[in-house]
């Protein structure tokens, strides 16, 4: 059935390519915030264990909500590995293993690029797609990851 909500099909296409972009952003965060969780050690072992998994916690309900968003304006939701490394603005880095600071200004980095290109994302949407709905649902990602970016600052002053 043909999706009939005031946006042309042709932005739709543009905005489920869009969206198909920040779900690999967010999935290539979710690993990586799996990986330091597993991984992290030393003095604060504990707390920084708690806070990547309340990150990576979060991120599950942001994906899903990008995922299904894409389902909404009538896309195919991407789901292997390969589909979300090969269009993530974020870079994983294998094989190594940073220090508990090492981990958290990777992190905040990652966040504040996400944040960063949401924020142009969500111009396009506006902009150049014309979706409203969108651009409101990046909105309160985007300040989930401002959130995120100032908590990692903190331990970093």
């Amino acid at each position: 059935m043909k999706l009939e909500i005031g946006i042309a099909e042709k932005n739709l296409e543009k905005c489920v390519a869009l969206l198909s972009i920040i779900l690999s952003d967010e999935m290539t965060l979710y690993v990586k915030l799996r990986k330091f969780h597993w991984n992290v050690y030393g003095e604060s072992f504990m707390e920084l264990h708690k806070l990547f998994q309340s990150q990576y916690t979060e991120l599950e309900e942001i994906i899903d909500i990008v995922a299904e968003r894409i389902n909404k304006l009538g896309g195919k939701t991407i789901g292997t590995m390969k589909e979300f490394i090969d269009l993530s603005r974020l870079k994983e880095s294998p094989d190594k293993y940073p220090s508990q600071k090492d981990m958290m200004k990777e992190l905040l980095e990652d966040h504040e690029t996400v944040v960063k290109q949401l924020r142009k994302d969500i111009e396009v949407c506006v902009d150049k797609i014309g979706d409203a709905g969108t651009a409101d649902i990046l909105t309160g990602i985007m300040e989930q990851h401002e959130t995120n970016a100032w908590i990692l600052r903190r331990y970093l002053k």
